[in-house]
């Protein structure tokens, strides 16, 4: 992948040297250094905003609440696992996390999953049904409050920073429930084939 990059950089400014000459690419490379470095400033104190949020959620019990109200989904999403199985609350809180948009809390929650359900796995040398499945939901994750984009709109000025909320629900609805559908339908497969 690296390799990949170090080829797009090149190529790109080769082109931009030939087409706009050398010293377009030198203030491009500055003055987009500059960009970068107030983005990064500007977007800490909304980092810090959802962050500070994510805590209030965490310690308030809201995170704990959501996960509560997502554990029944669990079970049919995750069929393989025990009743009792010590991941269930960590899919929960992490699910919970995505829905709220806190990327930053549901990324530890999520690894700490994943690590309870490998020690859970019946195989250790590839990924369970339920690995599988639990990486699809994350990564397609129904969002109601994409806190990030929202950042992102505020930062750059937009007149209504949430007013992609609509738009974010209705997207990640129905990316997660064609990932649903489809890690249904190979995962079904998969266990007549073996």
């Amino acid at each position: 992948m690296g390799i990949i990059w170090v080829a797009m950089l090149a190529i790109g400014t080769i082109w931009s040297a030939v087409a706009r000459g050398p010293q377009a690419v030198t203030a491009m490379a500055i003055s987009s250094t500059k960009e970068a470095v107030q983005l990064c400033l500007a977007l800490a104190g909304s980092i810090g905003l959802w962050s500070g949020m994510a805590q209030i959620a965490q310690q308030s019990g809201l995170t704990t609440a959501l996960a509560s109200a997502i554990r029944p989904l669990i079970g049919p999403l995750f069929p393989e696992l025990e009743p009792k199985s010590k991941s269930t609350p960590l899919i929960a809180a992490s699910m919970a996390a995505n829905l709220l948009g806190l990327g930053m809390a549901a990324t530890p929650l999520g690894l700490s999953a994943m690590q309870q359900l490998a020690i859970e796995s019946r195989t250790q040398s590839e990924p369970s049904d339920a690995m599988c499945t639990f990486v699809i939901i994350t990564a397609s994750s129904l969002t109601l409050v994409p806190t990030t984009i929202i950042s992102l709109r505020a930062e750059m000025g937009s007149a209504d920073p949430a007013g992609v909320i609509g738009a974010t629900i209705v997207a990640t609805a129905c990316s997660t429930a064609v990932a649903v559908i489809v890690d249904f339908a190979l995962g079904k497969r998969g266990r007549k084939n073996r």
